[in-house]
């Protein structure tokens, strides 16, 4: 079909997905073999399983201590839920949205809580609306890393020491690659199933003082799902945040999350975990800039993903097709590399632009990465072949 070489080298590691994410390197269903299966996660071997997760977290990711850290259902969208409902609604609301996800929450406050006072900063795929116009009098709702476009906050400054409002940050797939500035977020939340490639269903909510008062003093004027009340008889529901979760928890999934922090913790913690993610992405960037057909769909350098690394097309056949072939032939090359066996689940999100999307968080080998870029351009070689002559 193509005279561009196949490439000899393999990734060792073919999963390349943006959750649920790789495991760690020299993960085998052995690291699971002390799960106390067929035990109440209330008994106390349960429960210290889970105030293990707790602790382990805060030590890894320098969380403060008067920060409450609980295990909650549904993975980071009950998380978030959970926060959005606990917490809108004692002020006006400015909510961030540049992919899917913010959308998500958008709708969430817009349609579901139907707050009227709410203001919307959004922009496109790859971009971020003006940080500048973010009133931190008011409550604030975004994510750190828009999964599904590939840009981040490039860090904290834009965000007030001295706020009024509450930060509400989903930060599922920034924790554990990014540096997360804790005083000036309120309210963090992300998943087990991302950068550290835990199994999925668990969420994390870490809220700060400030968001324990908000909880303490307001009550919504909707009615709140048991799963996800915070509170009771006024008072905050402390054992929430020592391992006593609201719903049952899966015993396997928490020993793994177990055996994710404890190879954060042998590999140099936080600071390895951002640097092995920079890494990835450094070395995705290279082959960007020298590519004649792919690009960072995150145009400015500042605000390029190192997990969720989205590759938007850009060779001149490829914006002369329509958008179903565009759609077709990025399909055709994720197609390719998982028949191939080389890379799985690389495709871009269903409502971002055609292109493509390679993780890079801590648990990918960066030498996997560098093995894999070949067959991008091998793959897109064969889509060329066959979709070229359609934009003639």
């Amino acid at each position: 079909m193509t005279d561009f070489p196949r490439p000899d080298v393999r990734p060792n590691n073919p999963n390349f997905s943006s959750g649920p994410c790789a495991k760690r390197p020299g993960w085998t269903v052995e690291a699971l073999a002390n799960t106390p299966v067929g035990r109440s996660h209330r008994a106390k071997i349960g429960k210290a399983r889970l105030e293990e997760v707790i602790d382990r977290t805060r030590a890894v990711l320098g969380i403060p201590a008067d920060y409450r850290i609980g295990i909650v259902p549904a993975s980071d969208t009950g998380a978030v839920e959970m926060a959005l409902w606990s917490l809108l609604g004692a002020r006006g609301v400015d909510a961030l949205a540049w992919e899917s996800f913010g959308e998500g929450w958008i709708t969430d406050i817009t349609k579901q809580l139907k707050l009227a006072d709410t203001r919307l900063l959004r922009a496109g795929y790859g971009e971020l609306p003006d940080l500048s116009q973010v009133d931190f009098d008011r409550d604030v709702v975004f994510t750190w890393n828009g999964t599904t476009a590939g840009a981040r906050v490039p860090n904290g400054d834009w965000i007030k020491s001295d706020r009024a409002g509450l930060t509400i940050c989903d930060a599922t797939s920034a924790v554990f690659a990014m540096d997360l500035p804790w005083d000036k977020l309120d309210v963090v939340t992300w998943s087990w199933q991302k950068v550290l490639g835990g199994e999925g269903a668990h969420g994390m909510l870490v809220l700060s003082p400030r968001a324990v008062e908000r909880l303490l003093t307001y009550k919504p004027a909707w009615p709140l799902p048991k799963v996800f009340r915070l509170t009771s008889g006024g008072k905050l529901s402390e054992g929430i945040f020592k391992g006593e979760t609201i719903n049952t928890p899966s015993m396997i999934a928490v020993e793994d999350q177990i055996d994710a922090l404890k190879w954060a913790e042998s590999i140099g913690g936080l600071k390895t975990l951002i640097a092995r993610s920079e890494a990835n992405l450094a070395v995705v960037q290279a082959w960007l800039d020298a590519s004649d057909w792919a690009a960072n769909l995150a145009t400015d350098p500042k605000v390029r993903s190192c997990t969720s690394i989205c590759i938007a097309i850009k060779a001149p056949f490829f914006a002369k097709l329509s958008a179903e072939d565009q759609a077709a032939a990025a399909k055709k090359i994720v197609s390719i590399l998982d028949k191939e066996g080389v890379a799985f689940d690389i495709g871009a999100y269903r409502d971002a632009p055609s292109g493509l999307r390679v993780w890079g968080g801590a648990t990918v080998e960066t030498a996997d990465v560098k093995a894999l870029l070949p067959w991008l351009d091998w793959a897109f070689a064969q889509v060329k072949a066959e979709f070229e002559p359609k934009a003639a």
